[in-house]
C-alpha cells in the first residue's frame, strides 16, 4: 500500500479560504488565527549572485525570519487491490457495505473520505484533512475496508509452480523476478520474490490471484458402501455424466476393480455441495427400496455374465436397474448377488441365466505332435471350419493335448464333430517318432544350405525337426507317414554313426607338392576322391601358402588307407620311389606323420601375441617355415595365453624357443619369490581369489603361485616383467600386514564399474593413492556383481568408503544433455550395429547416447546418464571427432585384376591390414566392361616394354586414416600386387624346363 499527498497553490488557496471560514466561525483557536500566504510559507530559492551586487545585502526573502505553520490541511491518496478488498460486490458501489463504513468513519474522524473504482477493479481511496483525522482516518480504513496479508497455502504452491514447473517459469519471465518456493518437506508456507518493486508487487499480484481461484474450489470425499456404486453411475455410467454436466462439479467413482468405497468430488464449493447432495439422495433412495438375492453359477460361465469389458452386466443394469456384483475372477466363489428393487430381480435373474448358457465350452483330446496338421497348412482345415462357423473360438494349447472349442451350442458341436473327423482320419495316416542325437552332429544333419535333411524329408514324406542351439537339446522328432518316419530314423542314425567314426587329420605337405597330387585338370584327387567317397580332401588355398592338407572321414579310411594312396608316388617320386617297394613306401610314410604329429603348448603372454605374429604375419609365418611346424595362436577373443605348435619333437622345441625369445625380447621376465606365513594365504587369495586377482591385474597380468594348502610351505612365487613383479611384491607384502585389520563392503550398479575404475584404472588408481586402501572390484562369474571391497587399515577404508559412495551418488543422478555433431561424422557412431555407442556406454556408466535418425536435418545427439558420465562421454565424443577430422584419405593405384588377390579368401588380408594399421579401406565397384583392357598388349607372346600402366576409377583404392597409417597400410597393400619377373634361360633349355612342368615338376 502506497500514500501521495498533493499540495499546490491553487489547492493550498482553497484550504486557506476554508481555514479563514473556520476563523471566522470561532472555530479555529486564536493562537492558529494567522495563515500566512503561498509565498511566505514557500519562499522561492536564491538565486546566483551577480557580480556588481553587494556581498552584506541578503540575496532572496530566505535570510528573513519566517513564522512557524501551526496548522494545515493535507490530503493523501491509497490504493488497495482487487484480491485485498475486503467487500468485492462491484454492482452496488457506492450504496454497500464499503459507503456505510467510510460514512462512520468520517463522522467519528472528521476526515473527508472519497471512493473511486480502478479499471482493475481494485479501489482508489483519497482522504482529506487535519494531519491527526487523516491518519485515524486511514488506519480505520485499513482495518475495516483492506483484508490483511495472508500467508498462501502449502497445498496451493502446487498450482503456483504448475506442471513441470511451466507456470512458475512463465511468471518468473513475464514480473523479471526470481520466486523460490519452499520444498514439500519444508514446513515453511513463505514464497520469497527478489526483483524490482513493480516486478515484486506484480508477482504478488499473481500469486495472490492463483491462490484466491484455488479458494473457490472445493474437494469433498464422500465413503458410500461399494455395493451402490453402480447405481449412482449408472448404466454406461451415463449418471454420473449427467450429474457433473448439471451440477459443473468432476465426480471420480472408483471402478469395480478397485476396493475402494470412497468417491471423490471436486470443484466450485456451490457446484460440489449440489452434486453430493444428488449423490447422497440417490445412495438413500437405493439403500432404502433394493434387497438382494445370491445365485450360484459355474466359474466358467461368469465371463459370459460379465460380458466384453463389463457391457452385458451395463446392459442388464441398464433394462431392469439391477446390479449384478460378480466375486473376483481370481477367487474359487461361484456366488453372485443380484440387488435391486424386488419386483426387478426376477427379469433380471432370467438375463443372468441367459447369458451364463448362452455360449457353450468344449474341449476335444488330440496329441499335441498332432495339432499342426489339424490346424493344416497355412490354417487351411481350421479357416474352413470358423468360415462355416464364425462365432466358434477354437484355441490350440501349445504342449498339452487338448483343444478349446467356445460358441454358441448348435455352432460347437459341429465344430467338434468336424475336428474329431480330422483327428481320426491323422491317426490313421500319421505317426511320429523321436531319437535322441548329439547336438553338435546337427549341423551336419542339417547339411549345407539344408540340402541333408531337405533331402531326407522329400525322399520320406515327412518332417523333421531339429531344435536350435539355443535349446541345447538332443531331441529330434519325425513326423509323417508311418513308414517313411521308420526309413528316416533309420538314416539320420546311419549318419550319425558314420560321423561318430569320423576324423580329421593335418597332413603337411610341402605346398609345392599340392600341385602334382592334385594332377592335371584335379584328374589325379579325382581318382582318390572315387575310391574313397565318404573322404573329404581340403587343400589350402595357394594364396595362403600353407603346407596343411586337411581330410575328413571314416576313422580307418582317413588314417590309413587314403594316406598311401594320397601321397602315392609324387612326393617322394624323385627321391624315393624308384628305390622303394609300395608297402616300403607306405611304412616309411606313416613314420614320418608320426614323427610329425608332435605337439606342445607354450604360454605366452596375450600382450606379446601381436608381436610373435609381427607385421602381416611375418614373424610367425617366418618361424614356420624355418622349423617346419604348425603353429596356432588363440583367437583375440579368447582368454587363453597358449600357443600350441605342432609337427617334429625337435623342430617344435626349435620354434618353442625362437617364441620365448620374442617374448624375453620385449620384457625382461623375472621370476620371484616371497615368504609369506602360510596362514594368510586364504585371506590374501581371497573369496573366489579376488584380492590376489586384483594384485594381478594391477600389475599388468603377472601370475602369482601359491603353495597347495597343507603343504606348510610360505613361499610364494610371482612371474612376469621385471617391474611388475617388483610392484606385485610390494602390494603382497602390504596386503598381508593389512589383510587383518579392516574390510568395507560398498553397493554399486555393475554398469557403473567401469565408470569408477576410469581409463586404464585412472579413477580407482587416484582413490587408491589418496587412502591407501585396496578397492576390489567383483568379477564376472561372482554372484555378487554390485558387491565392491575396501581392505586396508581402518581409517583408509573409511576414507575411500566415503569417496566412493560420493561417486556412486552423482551417478544416481540422471541428467540429460545435448552437444551438436557434425552429420557426416554420425554414420562412425552408428555403424557396425553402433558398436562406439555400445563402447561409450560400456566405459561411461551406461550413459544413453542418442544420434537423430538418418534423413533427420539435425545435427544435435542426446546424452542421458549420470552427470560425470555424461561429462566424460562428451569429451570422449569430442575426442574421437577431433580424431575423425585430423584424418586424410589416401589413394593407391593398383589395377583392377589384382584386386581379388589383394582381398585374399573372405578379405582376410584386408581385414588384418586394416586392423593393424587402424584404417579404412575401400575397393571400387568392379568395371566389368574394362577386364579385357586389364592385361598390356603382348607383341609375339612378349609385353610391349613402351605401354605403361595408366590409372583408371576402377582402379583406385582408397586408405583413410592417420597420415603415417595410412602411408604404412598403403605399402602393405602394394606388397601384396603380384609382380613378375624375367629370368634368362639358354633356349636349348626350353623343352626341359616345358616338360618337367607338364610332368607335375615343381622344381
Amino acid at each position: 500500500m502506497s500514500s501521495v499527498a498533493v499540495l499546490t497553490p491553487e489547492s493550498f488557496a482553497e484550504h486557506r479560504s476554508g481555514l479563514k471560514d473556520q476563523e471566522n466561525t470561532g472555530c479555529v483557536p486564536e493562537d492558529e488565527a494567522y495563515i500566512p500566504t503561498y509565498l511566505e510559507a514557500f519562499p522561492p530559492l536564491p538565486e546566483k549572485e551577480a557580480p556588481g551586487e553587494k556581498a552584506g545585502e541578503p540575496a532572496s526573502v530566505w535570510g528573513s525570519k519566517i513564522r512557524p505553520i501551526k496548522a494545515s490541511v493535507i490530503t493523501q491518496v491509497f490504493h488497495v487491490p482487487l484480491e485485498e478488498r475486503r467487500y468485492k460486490d462491484n454492482s452496488q458501489f457506492g450504496e454497500g457495505e464499503e459507503a456505510k463504513v467510510c460514512l462512520d468513519i468520517m463522522q467519528r474522524t472528521g476526515a473527508h473520505i472519497e471512493l473511486s473504482l480502478a479499471k482493475d477493479q481494485g479501489l482508489s481511496i483519497m482522504v482529506t484533512g487535519k494531519l491527526d483525522s487523516v491518519m485515524k482516518a486511514r488506519k480505520e480504513i485499513v482495518a475495516r475496508l483492506q483484508t490483511q496479508l495472508r500467508s498462501i497455502p502449502k497445498e496451493h504452491h502446487r498450482f503456483v509452480i504448475g506442471k513441470n514447473g511451466e507456470k512458475l517459469q512463465e511468471l518468473e519471465l513475464k514480473t523479471a523476478t526470481k520466486i523460490a518456493i519452499p520444498r514439500p518437506d519444508d514446513p515453511s508456507t513463505n514464497i520469497r520474490i527478489t526483483g524490482t518493486k513493480e516486478g515484486i508487487e506484480k508477482a504478488r499480484h499473481e500469486i495472490l490471484l492463483i491462490s484466491a481461484e484455488q479458494d473457490k474450489r472445493a474437494v469433498e470425499r464422500l465413503s458410500l458402501e461399494k455395493a451402490f456404486h453402480p447405481f449412482i453411475a449408472g448404466a454406461h455410467n451415463r449418471l454420473v455424466q449427467e450429474l457433473s454436466q448439471e451440477t459443473g462439479a468432476r465426480i471420480s467413482i472408483p471402478p469395480p476393480s478397485l476396493p475402494k468405497d470412497e468417491i471423490v468430488i471436486t470443484g466450485e464449493k456451490e457446484a460440489v455441495a449440489m452434486a453430493l447432495s444428488r449423490i447422497r439422495a440417490i445412495y438413500d433412495d437405493k439403500k432404502r427400496k433394493t434387497t438382494t438375492i445370491s445365485v450360484e453359477v459355474k466359474k466358467s460361465q461368469h465371463k459370459y455374465i460379465i460380458g466384453p469389458k463389463g457391457n452385458t452386466l451395463q446392459e442388464i443394469l441398464e433394462t431392469t436397474g439391477v446390479s449384478v456384483e460378480m466375486p473376483p475372477l481370481d477367487s474359487g466363489s461361484e456366488t453372485i448377488i443380484l440387488r435391486g428393487e424386488p419386483d426387478k430381480l426376477g427379469p433380471a435373474l432370467t438375463q443372468v441365466y441367459a447369458k451364463a448358457k448362452s455360449v457353450m465350452v468344449v474341449e476335444v483330446t488330440a496329441p499335441a505332435w498332432l495339432h499342426r496338421y489339424i490346424i493344416g497348412k497355412k490354417g487351411q482345415n481350421i479357416g474352413r471350419i470358423t468360415q462355416q462357423l464364425p462365432r466358434v473360438h477354437i484355441e490350440f494349447t501349445d504342449g498339452e493335448e487338448r483343444i478349446s472349442l467356445e460358441g454358441p451350442t448348435e455352432e460347437v458341436e459341429q465344430a467338434q464333430a468336424q475336428i474329431q473327423e480330422i483327428i481320426k482320419d491323422l491317426l490313421v495316416r500319421m505317426d511320429y517318432t523321436e531319437v535322441i542325437i548329439e547336438q553338435r552332429f546337427h549341423r551336419h544333419l542339417i547339411g549345407k544350405n539344408g540340402a541333408n535333411i531337405n533331402r531326407i524329408k522329400e525322399q520320406y514324406k515327412v518332417s523333421v525337426r531339429i531344435p536350435q542351439d539355443s535349446e541345447r537339446s538332443g531331441l529330434v522328432r519325425i513326423e509323417g507317414d508311418p513308414k517313411g518316419v521308420q526309413m528316416a530314423r533309420r538314416e539320420l542314425i546311419e549318419m550319425v554313426q558314420r560321423m561318430e567314426n569320423e576324423r580329421t587329420k593335418d597332413l603337411i605337405v610341402e605346398q609345392k607338392f599340392h600341385r602334382t597330387i592334385i594332377g592335371q585338370k584335379g584328374e589325379k584327387i579325382k581318382e582318390v576322391r572315387d575310391k574313397f567317397p565318404e573322404v573329404i580332401i581340403n587343400f589350402p588355398d595357394p594364396a595362403q601358402k600353407s603346407d596343411i592338407v586337411q581330410l575328413r572321414g571314416p576313422k580307418n579310411e582317413v588314417e590309413n588307407k587314403i594316406i598311401a594312396d594320397l601321397v602315392r608316388p609324387p612326393i617322394f617320386f624323385l627321391s624315393i620311389s624308384p628305390y622303394l617297394s609300395t608297402f616300403e613306401f607306405t611304412a616309411a610314410f606313416f613314420l614320418l606323420q608320426i614323427e610329425n604329429s608332435f605337439s606342445l603348448s607354450v604360454p605366452i603372454f596375450k600382450q606379446f601375441h601381436k608381436n610373435i605374429i609381427g607385421k602381416g604375419g611375418a614373424n610367425i609365418k617366418k618361424i614356420r617355415e624355418e622349423t617346419t611346424t604348425k603353429i596356432d595362436l588363440p583367437t583375440e577373443n579368447s582368454n587363453s595365453e597358449m600357443i600350441v605348435i605342432t609337427g617334429r619333437k625337435s623342430n617344435c622345441e626349435a620354434a618353442r624357443e625362437r617364441i620365448l625369445s620374442i617374448q624375453r625380447e620385449l620384457a625382461n621376465m623375472k621370476e620371484a619369490e616371497v615368504a609369506i606365513p602360510s596362514k594368510l594365504h586364504n585371506s590374501l587369495i581371497g573369496s573366489k581369489g579376488c584380492l590376489v586377482r586384483s594384485i594381478m591385474e594391477d600389475c599388468g597380468g603377472v601370475h602369482i603361485h601359491f603353495p597347495s594348502e597343507g603343504s606348510g610351505s610360505d613361499k610364494v612365487t610371482i612371474r612376469g616383467p621385471v617391474e611388475e613383479v617388483e610392484k606385485a611384491k610390494k602390494q603382497l607384502l602390504q596386503l598381508a600386514e593389512e589383510v587383518n585389520n579392516f574390510t568395507a563392503e560398498l553397493q554399486a550398479k555393475p554398469e557403473y564399474h567401469k565408470f569408477l575404475i576410469g581409463r586404464g584404472g585412472a579413477n580407482i588408481r587416484r582413490v587408491r593413492d589418496k587412502t591407501g586402501a585396496r578397492i576390489i572390484f567383483p568379477s564376472p562369474d561372482d554372484t555378487e556383481q554390485e558387491l565392491i571391497t575396501i581392505v586396508g587399515k581402518e581409517e583408509a577404508v573409511r576414507l575411500a568408503q566415503k569417496e566412493l559412495e560420493s561417486l556412486v551418488k552423482n551417478l544416481d543422478d540422471v541428467v540429460e544433455d545435448s552437444m551438436v555433431v557434425d552429420a557426416r561424422h554420425h554414420r562412425h557412431f552408428v555403424c557396425r550395429r553402433g558398436q562406439v555407442l555400445r563402447e561409450l556406454a560400456e566405459e561411461y556408466g551406461g550413459v544413453a547416447v542418442s544420434f537423430p535418425r538418418t534423413g533427420a536435418n539435425s545435427q544435435r545427439v542426446t546424452l542421458k546418464g549420470a552427470k560425470d558420465c555424461v561429462d566424460a562421454a562428451k569429451k570422449r565424443i569430442q575426442e574421437i571427432i577431433e580424431d575423425l577430422e585430423s584424418q586424410v584419405c589416401v589413394e593407391v593405384a593398383i589395377p583392377q585384376r589384382f584386386h581379388r588377390a589383394i582381398m585374399g579368401p573372405k578379405g582376410c588380408r584386408i581385414q588384418h591390414i586394416t586392423r593393424e594399421n587402424e584404417v579404412q579401406i575401400k575397393f571400387p565397384e568392379r568395371d566389368d566392361s574394362a577386364a579385357g583392357q586389364d592385361a598390356p598388349p603382348q607383341e609375339n607372346g612378349e609385353v610391349s616394354p613402351e605401354v605403361e600402366f595408366a590409372p583408371r576409377k576402377c582402379d583406385i583404392i582408397t586408405i583413410a586414416g592417420h597420415e603415417e597409417k595410412c602411408e604404412m597400410a598403403k605399402a602393405a597393400l602394394l606388397a601384396l600386387v603380384p609382380i613378375t619377373e624375367e629370368v634368362e634361360v639358354s633356349y636349348e633349355l626350353h623343352r626341359y624346363i616345358m616338360a618337367r612342368r607338364a610332368a607335375g615338376s615343381g622344381r
